[in-house]
Parts: C-alpha cells; sequence; structure tokens
C-alpha cells in the first residue's frame, strides 16, 4: 500500500493556509536554522500571545524533523510560514520531501528523541500534512483556550 499524500487529524477543512500570512520565511536546511525558525515565530506572534510558547515549541519540532528527516537538510531549506486569527494560530512547514510520509511513532521511555509528532498531536487543535511535487507539508492550529490533551510518559 503506498503511504498517504495526505492526513489531517481531529478536523474536517484541509490545512491550506489562509490568504493573509504573519510570516513567510525560507531558511537553509541547516540545524542552526531552528532556533531562527524559533524567533521569527516570537517576532511574528510577540512574547506576550496566549499562544506564544506552545507555538514556538511545536514549530521548533517541525523545523527540526524538516532538517533532520528531508532532503531540506545538508544544502536545502524549508520554509515556515505562520497565520492567526483572533482565536487561531496556524504553522505550516514545508520541506523537500522525505522517502515517507511523517510518523507518529511511539517511542519508549528512554528514547532521545522521536517525540516531536505525538507532541503537535497532543497539544495542536488541529495537525495534517500533504505531500505534492516531491515536498513535504507538515501543519498545526492552535486555539486559545482549548486545554491540550494529557500527554503520556
Amino acid at each position: 500500500m503506498a503511504p498517504p499524500d495526505s492526513h489531517r487529524v481531529d478536523g474536517t477543512e484541509e490545512g491550506d493556509p489562509p490568504a493573509g500570512h504573519d510570516l513567510v520565511a525560507r531558511l537553509p536546511g541547516s540545524p542552526s536554522q531552528v532556533s531562527r525558525a524559533r524567533s521569527l515565530v516570537t517576532d511574528a506572534l510577540g512574547r506576550d500571545h496566549p499562544l506564544h510558547d506552545d507555538v514556538v515549541l511545536l514549530t521548533s519540532e517541525l523545523a527540526t524533523n524538516a532538517v533532520l528527516h528531508s532532503r531540506s537538510g545538508a544544502g536545502g531549506s524549508f520554509t515556515v510560514t505562520v497565520t492567526r486569527s483572533d482565536t487561531l494560530v496556524r504553522v505550516f512547514v514545508a520541506d523537500a520531501g522525505s522517502e515517507g510520509p511523517p510518523c507518529v511513532c511511539r517511542t519508549s521511555a528512554q528514547a532521545t528523541s522521536g517525540r516531536g509528532l505525538p507532541l503537535i498531536e497532543a497539544l495542536s487543535h488541529r495537525w495534517g500534512f500533504t505531500r505534492e511535487d516531491g515536498s513535504t507539508t507538515v501543519w498545526f492550529e492552535l486555539l486559545q483556550g482549548r486545554v491540550a490533551a494529557q500527554l503520556a510518559v
């Protein structure tokens, strides 16, 4: 069976970005650019935004995945897009694609990696991915006032 070209969790609408963007930034596919992605999200939202910490954390996870697990690393690039309204923040991280689709893999308590997508699944209102023309875009939405699912330890 072929891997899915798209996936979404907890919602029915596609994860296409709305027309207006608060931030669109193309960054080199280097691990050092993950911190740059976090800084750009902080600049776009402001530190006082009620969703700031969670948005920065989840963006960092997706940017790290783009650099480590896709063709965006080692000379490639990835793009971070942030959109928001009064109650919602949506982030997209587009990369140069990989062999397989993003995986919400369960890891052992001793594992030092592999918690990014489970974290996104637990903290976001909705999330998903699309694979098109050799690239992958993973996105998530956070809603103000929503209590995140409890993380299993």
